[in-house]
Protein backbone atom coordinates (compact mmCIF):
# COMPACT_ATOMS: atom_id res chain seq x y z
CA UNK A 1 0.00 0.00 0.00
CA UNK A 2 3.03 2.17 0.65
CA UNK A 3 3.59 2.13 -2.96
CA UNK A 4 -0.08 2.73 -3.90
CA UNK A 5 0.83 6.37 -1.79
CA UNK A 6 4.00 7.05 -3.30
CA UNK A 7 2.26 6.76 -7.16
CA UNK A 8 -0.63 8.79 -6.29
CA UNK A 9 1.39 11.64 -4.65
CA UNK A 10 3.90 11.35 -8.00
CA UNK A 11 1.19 11.50 -10.17
CA UNK A 12 -0.92 15.14 -10.85
CA UNK A 13 -3.87 13.80 -12.98
CA UNK A 14 -6.84 11.33 -11.85
CA UNK A 15 -6.29 9.28 -14.72
CA UNK A 16 -2.49 7.98 -13.88
CA UNK A 17 -3.69 8.05 -10.43
CA UNK A 18 -6.39 5.26 -11.38
CA UNK A 19 -3.88 3.59 -13.55
CA UNK A 20 -1.88 2.92 -10.82
CA UNK A 21 -4.76 1.44 -8.66
CA UNK A 22 -5.11 -1.03 -11.79
CA UNK A 23 -1.31 -1.92 -12.04
CA UNK A 24 -1.55 -2.31 -8.56
CA UNK A 25 -4.60 -4.87 -8.86
CA UNK A 26 -2.83 -6.75 -12.23
CA UNK A 27 0.30 -7.79 -9.61
CA UNK A 28 -1.74 -8.64 -7.22
CA UNK A 29 -4.15 -10.81 -8.64
CA UNK A 30 -1.79 -12.38 -11.36
CA UNK A 31 -4.03 -10.90 -14.03
CA UNK A 32 -3.30 -10.70 -18.41
CA UNK A 33 -5.77 -7.66 -18.63
CA UNK A 34 -6.70 -5.53 -15.66
CA UNK A 35 -9.96 -2.14 -16.16
CA UNK A 36 -11.31 -0.38 -14.02
CA UNK A 37 -14.77 1.15 -14.77
CA UNK A 38 -16.61 3.98 -11.98
CA UNK A 39 -19.96 4.69 -12.01
CA UNK A 40 -21.35 7.16 -14.06
CA UNK A 41 -24.87 9.03 -14.13
CA UNK A 42 -28.03 6.91 -15.06
CA UNK A 43 -26.37 3.89 -13.66
CA UNK A 44 -23.60 3.54 -16.59
CA UNK A 45 -19.87 2.87 -16.23
CA UNK A 46 -17.06 4.66 -17.62
CA UNK A 47 -13.36 3.34 -18.34
CA UNK A 48 -10.73 4.95 -15.71
CA UNK A 49 -8.19 2.46 -16.44
CA UNK A 50 -7.14 0.08 -18.90
CA UNK A 51 -3.82 -1.93 -18.91
CA UNK A 52 -4.49 -2.77 -22.55
CA UNK A 53 -6.33 -0.04 -24.19
CA UNK A 54 -5.37 3.24 -22.17
CA UNK A 55 -6.62 5.47 -25.71
CA UNK A 56 -10.23 4.32 -24.43
CA UNK A 57 -9.76 5.76 -21.08
CA UNK A 58 -12.99 8.05 -20.01
CA UNK A 59 -14.24 7.19 -23.69
CA UNK A 60 -15.54 3.90 -23.23
CA UNK A 61 -18.77 3.77 -21.12
CA UNK A 62 -21.20 0.68 -20.67
CA UNK A 63 -24.48 1.29 -20.41
CA UNK A 64 -26.14 -0.30 -16.92
CA UNK A 65 -26.47 -3.89 -16.07
CA UNK A 66 -24.23 -5.04 -19.49
CA UNK A 67 -21.99 -8.21 -19.50
CA UNK A 68 -20.33 -9.31 -16.63
CA UNK A 69 -19.22 -6.02 -15.29
CA UNK A 70 -22.94 -4.56 -15.36
CA UNK A 71 -24.29 -7.97 -13.56
CA UNK A 72 -21.16 -7.70 -10.96
CA UNK A 73 -22.22 -3.74 -10.53
CA UNK A 74 -26.47 -4.64 -10.19
CA UNK A 75 -25.78 -7.38 -7.96
CA UNK A 76 -22.99 -6.18 -5.84
CA UNK A 77 -21.53 -9.62 -5.81
CA UNK A 78 -17.88 -11.02 -7.24
CA UNK A 79 -18.62 -12.80 -10.41
CA UNK A 80 -16.33 -15.07 -11.59
CA UNK A 81 -16.12 -17.38 -15.43
CA UNK A 82 -13.33 -19.96 -14.72
CA UNK A 83 -13.00 -21.03 -18.44
CA UNK A 84 -15.04 -20.73 -21.60
CA UNK A 85 -14.92 -16.99 -21.34
CA UNK A 86 -16.07 -16.19 -25.17
CA UNK A 87 -19.22 -18.85 -24.93
CA UNK A 88 -19.97 -17.56 -21.24
CA UNK A 89 -23.71 -16.27 -22.22
CA UNK A 90 -23.51 -13.14 -19.93
CA UNK A 91 -20.25 -11.87 -21.16
CA UNK A 92 -20.38 -9.06 -23.59
CA UNK A 93 -16.97 -8.37 -25.64
CA UNK A 94 -16.28 -4.85 -26.37
CA UNK A 95 -14.48 -4.00 -29.29
CA UNK A 96 -10.60 -2.87 -28.27
CA UNK A 97 -11.05 -3.97 -25.17
CA UNK A 98 -11.41 -7.77 -25.11
CA UNK A 99 -9.68 -10.44 -26.87
CA UNK A 100 -10.35 -14.13 -28.18
CA UNK A 101 -7.51 -15.46 -26.09
CA UNK A 102 -9.23 -14.53 -22.92
CA UNK A 103 -10.73 -17.57 -21.03
CA UNK A 104 -11.24 -16.33 -17.88
CA UNK A 105 -12.36 -13.34 -15.92
CA UNK A 106 -13.36 -11.90 -12.73
CA UNK A 107 -15.82 -9.01 -12.47
CA UNK A 108 -15.36 -7.25 -8.74
CA UNK A 109 -17.48 -4.60 -7.81
CA UNK A 110 -16.56 -1.77 -5.10
CA UNK A 111 -18.75 0.81 -2.99
CA UNK A 112 -16.76 3.19 -1.20
CA UNK A 113 -19.00 6.20 -1.32
CA UNK A 114 -21.42 7.72 -3.85
CA UNK A 115 -18.67 9.40 -5.79
CA UNK A 116 -16.45 6.58 -5.92
CA UNK A 117 -17.58 2.94 -6.69
CA UNK A 118 -17.61 0.77 -9.80
CA UNK A 119 -15.74 -2.58 -11.19
CA UNK A 120 -12.49 -3.99 -11.24
CA UNK A 121 -12.62 -6.30 -14.35
CA UNK A 122 -10.13 -8.80 -14.40
CA UNK A 123 -8.88 -11.20 -17.17
CA UNK A 124 -6.11 -14.15 -17.90
CA UNK A 125 -5.52 -15.61 -20.84
CA UNK A 126 -5.53 -19.44 -19.25
CA UNK A 127 -8.65 -21.24 -16.87
CA UNK A 128 -8.53 -19.34 -13.27
CA UNK A 129 -9.48 -21.77 -10.55
CA UNK A 130 -12.93 -21.24 -8.87
CA UNK A 131 -12.50 -19.09 -6.01
CA UNK A 132 -13.65 -20.68 -2.89
CA UNK A 133 -15.82 -18.12 -0.23
CA UNK A 134 -12.55 -17.28 1.51
CA UNK A 135 -10.93 -16.06 -1.25
CA UNK A 136 -14.07 -14.52 -2.35
CA UNK A 137 -14.15 -12.63 0.71
CA UNK A 138 -10.20 -11.78 0.85
CA UNK A 139 -10.33 -9.98 -2.69
CA UNK A 140 -13.53 -8.09 -2.36
CA UNK A 141 -11.28 -6.75 0.57
CA UNK A 142 -8.43 -6.06 -0.62
CA UNK A 143 -10.00 -3.93 -3.52
CA UNK A 144 -12.47 -2.22 -1.13
CA UNK A 145 -9.32 -1.57 1.27
CA UNK A 146 -7.38 0.18 -2.05
CA UNK A 147 -10.37 2.38 -2.76
CA UNK A 148 -11.20 3.33 0.49
CA UNK A 149 -7.09 4.95 0.83
CA UNK A 150 -8.01 6.11 -2.78
CA UNK A 151 -11.05 7.89 -0.90
CA UNK A 152 -9.01 8.66 2.27
CA UNK A 153 -6.10 10.45 -0.51
CA UNK A 154 -8.50 12.45 -2.47
CA UNK A 155 -10.50 13.83 0.77
CA UNK A 156 -6.83 15.03 2.24
CA UNK A 157 -5.67 16.09 -1.57
CA UNK A 158 -8.70 18.78 -1.67
CA UNK A 159 -6.86 21.19 0.84
CA UNK A 160 -3.69 21.55 2.48
CA UNK A 161 -4.27 24.58 5.30
CA UNK A 162 -3.40 24.22 8.74
CA UNK A 163 -6.92 25.02 9.46
CA UNK A 164 -8.57 22.35 7.70
CA UNK A 165 -6.77 19.55 8.57
CA UNK A 166 -9.49 18.96 11.29
CA UNK A 167 -11.90 18.68 8.28
CA UNK A 168 -9.70 16.28 6.38
CA UNK A 169 -8.86 13.98 9.23
CA UNK A 170 -12.51 13.67 10.45
CA UNK A 171 -13.58 13.06 7.05
CA UNK A 172 -10.84 10.29 7.12
CA UNK A 173 -12.03 8.69 9.70
CA UNK A 174 -15.48 9.05 8.81
CA UNK A 175 -14.67 7.14 5.28
CA UNK A 176 -12.87 3.96 7.34
CA UNK A 177 -15.00 3.68 9.97
CA UNK A 178 -17.69 1.74 7.58
CA UNK A 179 -14.69 -1.10 7.25
CA UNK A 180 -14.91 -3.88 9.96
CA UNK A 181 -11.84 -4.88 9.56
CA UNK A 182 -9.28 -3.22 12.39
CA UNK A 183 -5.90 -3.73 10.65
CA UNK A 184 -7.22 -1.94 7.37
CA UNK A 185 -8.90 0.58 9.54
CA UNK A 186 -5.53 1.31 11.82
CA UNK A 187 -3.07 1.14 8.61
CA UNK A 188 -5.11 3.61 6.43
CA UNK A 189 -5.25 5.95 9.83
CA UNK A 190 -1.79 5.98 10.49
CA UNK A 191 -0.62 6.28 7.07
CA UNK A 192 -3.02 9.49 6.35
CA UNK A 193 -1.79 11.10 9.25
CA UNK A 194 1.57 10.89 9.15
CA UNK A 195 1.20 12.44 5.20
CA UNK A 196 -1.17 15.16 5.94
CA UNK A 197 0.85 16.37 9.43
CA UNK A 198 4.41 15.36 7.74
CA UNK A 199 5.58 12.92 10.64
CA UNK A 200 8.28 10.66 10.30
CA UNK A 201 6.70 7.79 11.74
CA UNK A 202 3.27 7.29 13.10
CA UNK A 203 2.05 4.38 15.36
CA UNK A 204 -1.12 2.97 16.86
CA UNK A 205 -1.06 0.22 19.47
CA UNK A 206 -3.56 -1.74 21.40
CA UNK A 207 -3.79 -2.27 24.89
CA UNK A 208 -4.29 -6.39 25.81
CA UNK A 209 -6.41 -5.61 29.36
CA UNK A 210 -5.06 -9.49 30.25
CA UNK A 211 -1.21 -9.12 30.01
CA UNK A 212 -1.49 -4.93 30.80
CA UNK A 213 0.61 -4.60 27.45
CA UNK A 214 0.58 -2.13 24.29
CA UNK A 215 1.02 -3.96 21.27
CA UNK A 216 2.21 -2.35 18.06
CA UNK A 217 -0.89 -3.22 15.47
CA UNK A 218 0.11 -0.35 12.65
CA UNK A 219 2.85 1.76 11.77
CA UNK A 220 3.69 3.68 8.54
CA UNK A 221 7.54 2.89 8.82
CA UNK A 222 9.27 0.30 6.50
CA UNK A 223 12.00 -0.48 8.57
CA UNK A 224 11.06 -4.25 9.68
CA UNK A 225 13.27 -4.29 12.87
CA UNK A 226 10.56 -1.30 13.75
CA UNK A 227 7.63 -2.94 12.81
CA UNK A 228 8.27 -5.23 15.04
CA UNK A 229 9.20 -3.51 18.70
CA UNK A 230 8.24 -5.53 21.50
CA UNK A 231 5.20 -4.87 23.82
CA UNK A 232 4.91 -2.04 26.37
CA UNK A 233 3.80 -2.29 30.03
CA UNK A 234 1.40 0.06 31.31
CA UNK A 235 2.99 2.91 32.81
CA UNK A 236 6.57 1.47 30.82
CA UNK A 237 7.74 4.10 28.39
CA UNK A 238 6.27 7.19 26.90
CA UNK A 239 3.49 5.00 25.50
CA UNK A 240 2.73 3.51 28.78
CA UNK A 241 2.44 6.46 31.00
CA UNK A 242 0.73 8.59 28.50
CA UNK A 243 -2.58 5.48 28.60
CA UNK A 244 -1.75 5.29 32.49
CA UNK A 245 -2.85 9.30 32.95
CA UNK A 246 -5.12 9.28 30.33
CA UNK A 247 -3.48 12.52 28.97
CA UNK A 248 -1.33 13.24 26.28
CA UNK A 249 2.90 13.41 26.72
CA UNK A 250 5.24 15.22 24.95
CA UNK A 251 8.89 15.06 24.56
CA UNK A 252 11.11 17.29 22.72
CA UNK A 253 13.68 14.59 22.07
CA UNK A 254 13.14 10.79 22.62
CA UNK A 255 17.14 10.42 21.77
CA UNK A 256 17.78 12.10 25.02
CA UNK A 257 14.69 10.82 26.86
CA UNK A 258 15.44 7.99 29.61
CA UNK A 259 11.78 6.49 29.80
CA UNK A 260 12.19 5.93 26.01
CA UNK A 261 12.05 2.52 24.51
CA UNK A 262 14.55 2.07 21.59
CA UNK A 263 16.76 4.56 21.59
CA UNK A 264 19.23 2.71 18.31
CA UNK A 265 16.13 2.57 16.73
CA UNK A 266 14.83 6.11 16.62
CA UNK A 267 18.26 7.36 15.73
CA UNK A 268 17.88 4.35 12.86
CA UNK A 269 14.78 6.03 11.86
CA UNK A 270 15.66 9.77 12.51
CA UNK A 271 13.23 10.20 14.69
CA UNK A 272 13.17 13.25 17.38
CA UNK A 273 10.36 14.80 19.10
CA UNK A 274 7.23 12.58 19.84
CA UNK A 275 3.56 13.21 21.24
CA UNK A 276 1.34 9.97 22.25
CA UNK A 277 -2.52 10.49 22.36
CA UNK A 278 -4.09 7.60 24.36
CA UNK A 279 -7.43 5.92 22.90
CA UNK A 280 -10.38 6.22 24.94
CA UNK A 281 -13.77 5.47 24.60
CA UNK A 282 -16.38 5.75 27.60
CA UNK A 283 -13.31 6.44 30.01
CA UNK A 284 -11.96 3.28 29.32
CA UNK A 285 -8.58 3.20 27.42
CA UNK A 286 -8.25 1.05 24.33
CA UNK A 287 -4.61 2.50 22.98
CA UNK A 288 -2.20 4.82 22.18
CA UNK A 289 -1.15 6.81 19.08
CA UNK A 290 2.16 8.02 18.99
CA UNK A 291 3.34 10.67 16.25
CA UNK A 292 6.95 11.28 15.88
CA UNK A 293 8.80 14.47 13.71
CA UNK A 294 12.43 13.83 12.13
CA UNK A 295 13.15 17.27 14.14
CA UNK A 296 13.00 18.29 17.80
CA UNK A 297 10.36 20.93 17.90
CA UNK A 298 7.01 21.95 19.94
CA UNK A 299 3.35 20.71 18.82
CA UNK A 300 1.15 23.54 19.06
CA UNK A 301 -2.34 23.57 20.61
CA UNK A 302 -4.02 23.31 17.19
CA UNK A 303 -2.23 20.17 15.96
CA UNK A 304 -2.57 18.54 19.59
CA UNK A 305 -6.53 19.02 19.58
CA UNK A 306 -6.20 18.13 16.04
CA UNK A 307 -4.57 14.93 17.29
CA UNK A 308 -6.94 14.68 20.06
CA UNK A 309 -10.09 14.52 17.95
CA UNK A 310 -8.76 11.96 15.89
CA UNK A 311 -7.33 9.80 18.75
CA UNK A 312 -10.86 10.17 19.84
CA UNK A 313 -12.77 9.02 16.32
CA UNK A 314 -9.80 6.38 16.25
CA UNK A 315 -10.95 5.07 19.84
CA UNK A 316 -14.65 4.44 18.47
CA UNK A 317 -13.57 3.07 15.11
CA UNK A 318 -11.71 0.70 17.07
CA UNK A 319 -14.57 -0.27 19.43
CA UNK A 320 -17.22 0.14 16.12
CA UNK A 321 -14.66 -2.39 14.50
CA UNK A 322 -14.94 -4.82 17.26
CA UNK A 323 -18.26 -4.98 17.50
CA UNK A 324 -18.58 -5.81 13.72
CA UNK A 325 -16.37 -8.83 14.24
CA UNK A 326 -17.96 -9.58 17.42
CA UNK A 327 -21.08 -9.18 15.62
CA UNK A 328 -19.36 -12.05 12.50
CA UNK A 329 -18.34 -14.62 14.71
CA UNK A 330 -21.14 -14.80 16.42
CA UNK A 331 -22.95 -15.54 12.93
CA UNK A 332 -20.29 -17.49 12.11
CA UNK A 333 -19.74 -19.71 15.38
CA UNK A 334 -22.53 -22.20 14.82
CA UNK A 335 -20.43 -23.15 11.36
CA UNK A 336 -17.45 -22.88 13.09
CA UNK A 337 -18.40 -26.02 15.69
CA UNK A 338 -19.67 -27.53 13.25
CA UNK A 339 -16.83 -27.59 11.34
CA UNK A 340 -14.81 -28.37 14.48
CA UNK A 341 -17.11 -31.21 15.64
CA UNK A 342 -16.39 -32.72 12.10
CA UNK A 343 -12.63 -32.19 12.61
CA UNK A 344 -12.78 -33.71 16.31
CA UNK A 345 -14.78 -36.68 14.17
CA UNK A 346 -12.08 -37.47 12.32
CA UNK A 347 -9.46 -37.59 14.49
CA UNK A 348 -11.18 -40.17 16.93
CA UNK A 349 -11.40 -42.09 13.61
CA UNK A 350 -7.83 -41.92 12.81
CA UNK A 351 -7.57 -43.20 16.40
CA UNK A 352 -9.66 -46.08 16.00
CA UNK A 353 -7.45 -47.43 13.69
CA UNK A 354 -4.58 -47.04 15.66
CA UNK A 355 -3.92 -50.40 17.91
CA UNK A 356 -1.13 -49.12 19.99
CA UNK A 357 -3.29 -48.35 23.03
CA UNK A 358 -2.63 -50.53 25.86
CA UNK A 359 -6.20 -49.21 27.93
CA UNK A 360 -8.61 -46.93 26.78
CA UNK A 361 -8.14 -44.65 29.46
CA UNK A 362 -4.87 -44.06 27.06
CA UNK A 363 -7.28 -43.26 24.01
CA UNK A 364 -9.63 -41.17 26.14
CA UNK A 365 -7.04 -39.04 27.20
CA UNK A 366 -5.21 -38.32 24.04
CA UNK A 367 -8.75 -37.50 22.80
CA UNK A 368 -9.51 -35.26 25.41
CA UNK A 369 -5.99 -33.11 25.16
CA UNK A 370 -7.11 -32.82 20.99
CA UNK A 371 -10.27 -31.49 21.81
CA UNK A 372 -9.20 -28.95 24.24
CA UNK A 373 -6.62 -27.90 22.04
CA UNK A 374 -9.56 -26.35 19.75
CA UNK A 375 -11.45 -25.26 22.63
CA UNK A 376 -8.46 -23.03 23.43
CA UNK A 377 -8.50 -20.97 19.90
CA UNK A 378 -12.62 -20.47 21.59
CA UNK A 379 -11.86 -19.00 24.47
CA UNK A 380 -9.24 -16.94 23.19
CA UNK A 381 -12.07 -15.44 20.56
CA UNK A 382 -14.03 -15.15 23.74
CA UNK A 383 -11.58 -11.95 24.71
CA UNK A 384 -11.29 -8.46 23.26
CA UNK A 385 -8.73 -9.25 20.45
CA UNK A 386 -11.44 -10.94 18.44
CA UNK A 387 -9.76 -10.54 14.99
CA UNK A 388 -6.99 -12.43 15.78
CA UNK A 389 -5.69 -15.47 18.06
CA UNK A 390 -2.31 -15.45 19.27
CA UNK A 391 -0.19 -18.38 18.96
CA UNK A 392 2.09 -17.75 22.10
CA UNK A 393 -1.50 -17.49 24.22
CA UNK A 394 -2.49 -21.01 22.52
CA UNK A 395 0.93 -22.44 23.64
CA UNK A 396 0.57 -21.47 26.72
CA UNK A 397 -3.29 -22.75 27.94
CA UNK A 398 -1.71 -25.88 26.13
CA UNK A 399 1.19 -26.26 28.43
CA UNK A 400 -0.85 -25.50 31.11
CA UNK A 401 -3.16 -27.98 30.31
CA UNK A 402 -0.62 -30.42 30.25
CA UNK A 403 0.53 -29.49 33.33
CA UNK A 404 -2.80 -29.69 35.46
CA UNK A 405 -3.81 -33.04 33.50
CA UNK A 406 -1.70 -35.02 31.68
CA UNK A 407 2.18 -34.86 33.72
CA UNK A 408 2.44 -37.93 36.19
CA UNK A 409 3.29 -36.89 39.33
CA UNK A 410 6.90 -38.49 39.20
CA UNK A 411 7.81 -36.05 36.58
CA UNK A 412 9.07 -32.66 37.15
CA UNK A 413 9.21 -30.96 33.50
CA UNK A 414 9.69 -27.38 32.71
CA UNK A 415 7.67 -25.13 29.94
CA UNK A 416 8.82 -21.97 28.67
CA UNK A 417 7.12 -19.89 25.86
CA UNK A 418 9.29 -17.51 23.93
CA UNK A 419 9.70 -15.80 20.53
CA UNK A 420 7.67 -13.24 18.88
CA UNK A 421 3.83 -12.13 19.22
CA UNK A 422 2.25 -13.52 16.07
CA UNK A 423 -1.59 -13.75 15.45
CA UNK A 424 -3.50 -15.69 13.08
CA UNK A 425 -6.90 -15.99 11.92
CA UNK A 426 -9.37 -18.36 13.12
CA UNK A 427 -9.13 -21.15 10.74
CA UNK A 428 -5.32 -21.42 10.83
CA UNK A 429 -5.47 -20.51 14.55
CA UNK A 430 -7.12 -23.81 15.11
CA UNK A 431 -5.10 -25.95 13.14
CA UNK A 432 -1.96 -24.58 14.35
CA UNK A 433 -3.44 -25.22 17.99
CA UNK A 434 -3.95 -28.65 16.80
CA UNK A 435 -0.34 -28.89 15.76
CA UNK A 436 0.97 -27.60 18.69
CA UNK A 437 -0.56 -29.65 20.98
CA UNK A 438 0.66 -33.21 18.97
CA UNK A 439 3.57 -31.23 19.52
CA UNK A 440 3.86 -30.51 23.09
CA UNK A 441 2.41 -34.06 24.30
CA UNK A 442 4.86 -36.38 21.86
CA UNK A 443 7.78 -33.58 23.68
CA UNK A 444 6.11 -35.10 27.17
CA UNK A 445 5.29 -38.73 26.49
CA UNK A 446 7.97 -39.62 23.98
CA UNK A 447 11.08 -36.98 25.08
CA UNK A 448 10.32 -38.10 29.03
CA UNK A 449 9.38 -41.72 29.15
CA UNK A 450 12.51 -42.29 30.68
CA UNK A 451 13.98 -39.30 31.80
CA UNK A 452 12.31 -37.83 34.91
CA UNK A 453 12.79 -33.76 35.11
CA UNK A 454 14.02 -31.36 32.14
CA UNK A 455 12.60 -28.83 30.47
CA UNK A 456 10.68 -28.21 27.26
CA UNK A 457 10.76 -25.19 24.73
CA UNK A 458 8.27 -23.63 22.62
CA UNK A 459 9.53 -20.89 20.24
CA UNK A 460 7.48 -18.89 18.06
CA UNK A 461 9.19 -16.40 15.14
CA UNK A 462 8.06 -14.15 12.57
CA UNK A 463 10.27 -13.74 9.57
CA UNK A 464 8.22 -11.62 7.26
CA UNK A 465 5.38 -13.43 7.14
CA UNK A 466 7.22 -16.98 7.53
CA UNK A 467 5.69 -18.45 10.88
CA UNK A 468 8.01 -20.93 12.32
CA UNK A 469 7.02 -23.34 16.09
CA UNK A 470 9.92 -24.79 17.42
CA UNK A 471 8.87 -27.23 20.35
CA UNK A 472 12.49 -28.77 21.92
CA UNK A 473 13.13 -31.30 24.82
CA UNK A 474 15.99 -32.03 26.44
CA UNK A 475 14.84 -36.07 27.67
CA UNK A 476 15.03 -38.60 25.88
CA UNK A 477 16.62 -38.40 22.18
CA UNK A 478 15.30 -39.81 18.64
CA UNK A 479 16.58 -43.54 18.29
CA UNK A 480 19.29 -43.67 15.71
CA UNK A 481 16.86 -45.06 13.03
CA UNK A 482 13.93 -43.14 13.76
CA UNK A 483 12.45 -41.61 10.19
CA UNK A 484 9.43 -39.17 10.74
CA UNK A 485 8.17 -39.65 7.57
CA UNK A 486 7.49 -43.56 8.27
CA UNK A 487 6.51 -43.57 11.63
CA UNK A 488 3.61 -44.84 12.92
CA UNK A 489 2.79 -42.73 15.94
CA UNK A 490 -0.84 -40.96 15.28
CA UNK A 491 0.36 -37.27 16.31
CA UNK A 492 3.39 -37.07 13.89
CA UNK A 493 0.30 -38.34 11.28
CA UNK A 494 -1.54 -35.38 12.48
CA UNK A 495 1.19 -33.01 12.54
CA UNK A 496 2.29 -34.16 8.98
CA UNK A 497 -0.95 -34.01 7.57
CA UNK A 498 -2.10 -30.37 8.98
CA UNK A 499 1.08 -28.52 8.35
CA UNK A 500 0.88 -29.94 4.63
CA UNK A 501 -2.93 -27.70 4.94
CA UNK A 502 -1.36 -25.26 5.80
CA UNK A 503 1.47 -25.43 3.22
CA UNK A 504 4.07 -25.72 5.50
CA UNK A 505 6.76 -28.12 6.56
CA UNK A 506 7.37 -30.73 8.96
CA UNK A 507 10.57 -32.23 10.33
CA UNK A 508 12.05 -33.72 13.64
CA UNK A 509 15.60 -33.60 14.78
CA UNK A 510 18.41 -34.16 17.35
CA UNK A 511 20.05 -31.07 17.62
CA UNK A 512 22.91 -30.25 20.65
CA UNK A 513 21.48 -32.84 22.72
CA UNK A 514 17.92 -31.48 22.32
CA UNK A 515 15.15 -33.27 20.32
CA UNK A 516 13.98 -30.08 18.38
CA UNK A 517 10.06 -30.51 16.22
CA UNK A 518 10.17 -28.25 13.69
CA UNK A 519 6.87 -26.56 11.39
CA UNK A 520 7.70 -23.68 9.28
CA UNK A 521 4.54 -22.32 7.42
CA UNK A 522 2.61 -18.83 5.56
CA UNK A 523 0.49 -16.53 7.56
CA UNK A 524 -2.79 -15.59 5.99
CA UNK A 525 -4.40 -12.69 6.12
CA UNK A 526 -6.97 -11.41 8.66
CA UNK A 527 -10.25 -13.01 8.23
Amino acid sequence: MESLLTAWRDHNSEKDRFQAIGSHFQTLFEADAVDILTAASGGSLILTSSSRSPELIERLRLAKGVGLVGAAYTSQELIQVSDELATDSRNRPVEDLDDERFRSAIAIPYHVSESLSGVVYLRREVAWATLIADEIDRILREVTQVFQMFEAFKVGLSTGSHESKLDILSEVARTVSTNPYLEEVLQLLVNITAQRFNYRVVTVRLLDHERQELILRATQATNKAYQRKRAIKLGESIAGKAIQSGAPVFTLDVLNDEDYIGHDLAEEQGLRSMICIPLIVQDRPVGVMSCYTGETRQFTDDEISVLMTLAQQTAVTIEHSRLQVRHTLMQEMHHRVKNNLQQVASLLRLQMRQSHYKTLEDALTDSLARIQAIASVHELLSRDDLDHVSIRHIAEMLCNHQQQSFILPDKSIKFSVRGDEVHLNMNQATQVALILNEMIQNAVEHGFANSTEGEIHITVEDNDGEIGLWVSNDGDPLKDDFDPQTSGQLGLQIIRSLSGALGGTFKIENRIGWTVCEVIFTRQAAE
